[in-house]
């Protein structure tokens, strides 16, 4: 069970309790801590997280498929869970990942910006 999170704050449910969520939410938040978590950062959890913030290591050219990559990497012991596709938007020296999942027949989609995942790119052209 995860707990409904806004601005870094647990959400009350107006019963001295917290809210939960459920279903698609869920997936989403357990799907958000995945990618946003540093693969490795963990000590008990070493497999945990992602390696997102090391596509500024690597060429321009390889980044799309690298963050497919680190994506399915992440997202390998979610239950349930199909990777759809995703997209890799360079803005000038900034970035945008968009992951489009599948989860018992329903769409779901994460965009991440790069602030969240340390992908600041330097130089690299639009897409």
């Amino acid at each position: 069970m995860e707990w409904k999170l806004v601005n870094g704050d647990y959400v009350p449910d107006g019963m001295g309790g917290l809210t939960a969520l459920t279903g698609g939410e869920e997936v989403l938040a357990r799907t958000l801590y995945r990618l946003t978590a540093r693969r490795g950062g963990l000590p008990f959890r070493p497999e945990l997280g992602s390696r997102l913030y090391q596509l500024r290591r690597g060429k321009p050219s390889a980044r799309q498929a690298l963050a497919a990559q680190y994506v399915a990497e992440a997202l390998q012991e979610e239950p349930g869970l199909t990777v759809r596709s995703v997209e890799l938007t360079q803005i000038g020296e900034t970035g945008l990942l968009t992951v489009v999942l599948d989860w018992q027949g329903e769409k779901l989609t994460v965009r991440l910006p790069a602030a969240v995942w340390g992908g600041q790119f330097g130089g690299v052209e639009a897409k």
